[in-house]
C-alpha cells in the first residue's frame, strides 16, 4: 500500500530529475523537449497513453514588448517630420502598437504575436478514467519549461519597481495615443514635447527587455518543476485509486514562460472534449505553503472561478495544519487565465507566502536542494483532498 508519503517523495525525484538532470528548460529549446520527453516517459510507465502535442511559439516572453517599445520610439521619431501627414502616421504606429500590447497582455492573437521568432514546442496530455460513471472532467496542468533571470525578479524591491514600472508605461504609451490623434487635427505644437515620457519609457523597457533576454535560465525547480511533478506524482496516485466519477486531464505543457502558447494550444484541442470540465493549475508548490490565487495579471486583471475558491475555503480552515491561504499575484499569470478565457471555471494552487512572495521566482537559486518536503506534504494533502471534493460534486453544491 503507498502512503502520501511515498508520493511525496516520488514527487521530489521527478523534481530534481527535471531541474538537475534535465536541468534549464528554456522555451522552444531541446532541453524543454527533453523535459517534456521524460513527464511522456514516466505516463507511459504507469500504463497510461500519454500524447505529445506539437505546437509553435514565440522564443521569449520579452520580444513582443520590445517590439512594442521600438514602435512606440519609432512613432515619436516620425511624429515632428512632415505636419498632419507625419502626425498621422505616428498615431496610426502608436496605437497598432498599443492595442498589440492589450492583447498581447490578455493572451490574444496580435500583431506582435505574428511578428517574433517562433520555435518548437510540445505539451503532454493524457488521461485517467474514472473508476465508475463519468460525470465530468478535471484539467490538471504543470508546467514544464523555465525562464530567464532578469534583475527584475531578482528581489522583492525589484519586483515592485517592475510591477510599478509596467503600470507607467500602459498610462504613458496610452496617452502617446491620444496626443498624437489628437495632434493629426489639430497640429499643436506642445503635443510632441508632452510625449517625451512616453518616449523615454519606452527606451528604458526596450532595455530592460534586451537585458533580459541576454540572462541566464533558471533550473526552474520551484517554478515550475514542482507542478510537472506534482501532475507526474497524481498521476501515479489516480492510477492506484482512481476518481469515481471524474475523468482527469493530466497536462504538462510546454511554453508557459512566453504567454502560455502550450495551454492555449491545449484548449484549442481539446475544448470539445470536455464534460463539465473544471481547471486547477499548478505553480511553485514546492518552498512556500500552498495557497489559492484569488486574482492574477499584468495590467489585465483575471479570476478564479467563486465556487473553486469557496471550496478552497473551507477545506483550509477544516484543515489548518495545511498553512493554506489566499494569495494573488499582480506582476505575473498562471495557465488559469487560459481556462477562464474559454470559459472553463478555473482555479492556481501556487506556494507562495502570506507576504506575497514567490521563493525563487525567475532566480537562478531556484534548485532542487531549495524543496522543503514538509510543505511538500502540506500541498499534496491540500491537493488531493481537493481533487476528491471536486470528485464529490462539492465545488458545484458550494
Amino acid at each position: 500500500m503507498i502512503n502520501q508519503t511515498d508520493f511525496v517523495n516520488r514527487w521530489l525525484v521527478h523534481i530534481k530529475i527535471l531541474a538537475d538532470e534535465i536541468g534549464p528548460r528554456a522555451s522552444t529549446t531541446e532541453s524543454e523537449r527533453r523535459g517534456s520527453e521524460y513527464c511522456q516517459d514516466v505516463l507511459v510507465r504507469l500504463g497510461l497513453q500519454p500524447e505529445m502535442e506539437p505546437f509553435n511559439s514565440a522564443r521569449s516572453i520579452f520580444d513582443p514588448h520590445l517590439y512594442a517599445s521600438l514602435a512606440m520610439l519609432f512613432a515619436f521619431a516620425v511624429y515632428p517630420l512632415g505636419g498632419t501627414l507625419s502626425a498621422g502616421i505616428a498615431a496610426l504606429i502608436s496605437l497598432v502598437a498599443f492595442v498589440s500590447e492589450l492583447l498581447e497582455l490578455g493572451f490574444r492573437d496580435n500583431l506582435l504575436r505574428r511578428l517574433v521568432p517562433k520555435g518548437s514546442s510540445q505539451n503532454v496530455v493524457a488521461t485517467v478514467d474514472p473508476a465508475a460513471e463519468h460525470h465530468q472532467d478535471m484539467i490538471l496542468i504543470g508546467h514544464v519549461d523555465s525562464q530567464v533571470t532578469p534583475i527584475i525578479f531578482s528581489s522583492r524591491r525589484w519586483l515592485s519597481v517592475y510591477q510599478n514600472f509596467t503600470t507607467i508605461a500602459f498610462i504613458l504609451f496610452s496617452t502617446q495615443v491620444l496626443l498624437y490623434i489628437a495632434g493629426t487635427f489639430t497640429q499643436w505644437n506642445w503635443i510632441w514635447l508632452a510625449s517625451i515620457p512616453s518616449a523615454v519609457c519606452a527606451i528604458l523597457l526596450a532595455a530592460l527587455c534586451i537585458h533580459a533576454n541576454r540572462t541566464p535560465v533558471t533550473a526552474g525547480a520551484n517554478d515550475n518543476a514542482s507542478g510537472a511533478g506534482l501532475v507526474l506524482a497524481l498521476a501515479e496516485q489516480l492510477q492506484v485509486k482512481p476518481l469515481q466519477h471524474t475523468r482527469v486531464w493530466l497536462v504538462c505543457t510546454g511554453c508557459e514562460e512566453v504567454q502560455h502558447y502550450g495551454a492555449i494550444d491545449f484548449f484549442n484541442r481539446h475544448q470539445v472534449d470536455f464534460l463539465k470540465p473544471v481547471t486547477i493549475v499548478f505553480e511553485t508548490l514546492g518552498c512556500a505553503d500552498p495557497a489559492w490565487l484569488v486574482k492574477e495579471g499584468i495590467v489585465i486583471p483575471f479570476y478564479p472561478d467563486s465556487k473553486l475558491v469557496r471550496l478552497a475555503e473551507r477545506l483550509s480552515a477544516e484543515n489548518p495544519e495545511w498553512g493554506a491561504h489566499p494569495a494573488q499575484i499582480s506582476g505575473g499569470n498562471t495557465e488559469m487565465a487560459d481556462a477562464v478565457r474559454v470559459g472553463i471555471p478555473a482555479i492556481t494552487l501556487m506556494g507562495i507566502t502570506p507576504q506575497g512572495e514567490v521563493p525563487y521566482w525567475h532566480q537562478l537559486e531556484d534548485t532542487s536542494d531549495k524543496m522543503d518536503p514538509a510543505v511538500m506534504s502540506h500541498a499534496y494533502a491540500f491537493v488531493w483532498e481537493y481533487l476528491k471534493a471536486i470528485d464529490k460534486g462539492e465545488a458545484r453544491s458550494i
